[in-house]
C-alpha cells in the first residue's frame, strides 16, 4: 500500500503488542486499520493509583525543592513501545 501523503512511498507494516501499525518511512505518518485505535485506547486507560499517605518522612521534606543535579527520568509507558520507530 502506498502512503496517502507521499503517494510514491510504500508503507511499512509493524506489529507491536498485537496492534498492526502501517507507517511511512519518508514522512513518518502512521496509519491504523479498523479497530486498532480502539485497542490502543482500551490499553491506555489509566489504572487506579494506590492511595499515598499524606505523612512524609524527614528526608522527603528536606529535599523537596532541591534535585542536587539529578535529572528525573520520565516513566515509560507501553505506548512508547508501539511508536519507537
Amino acid at each position: 500500500m502506498n502512503c496517502p501523503v507521499c503517494i510514491n512511498t510504500d508503507l511499512l507494516m509493524s506489529e507491536r503488542n498485537g496492534v498492526e501499525i502501517d507507517y511511512c518511512p519518508k514522512c513518518r505518518g502512521v496509519w491504523l486499520d479498523r479497530g486498532e485505535l480502539d485497542k490502543i485506547i482500551e490499553r491506555s486507560t489509566p489504572q487506579s493509583a494506590p492511595q499515598q499517605s499524606h505523612q512524609q518522612n524527614y528526608n522527603q521534606q528536606a529535599n523537596y525543592h532541591h534535585n542536587n543535579g539529578y535529572k528525573y527520568k520520565k516513566k515509560e509507558s507501553w505506548l512508547g513501545e508501539l511508536f519507537d520507530f
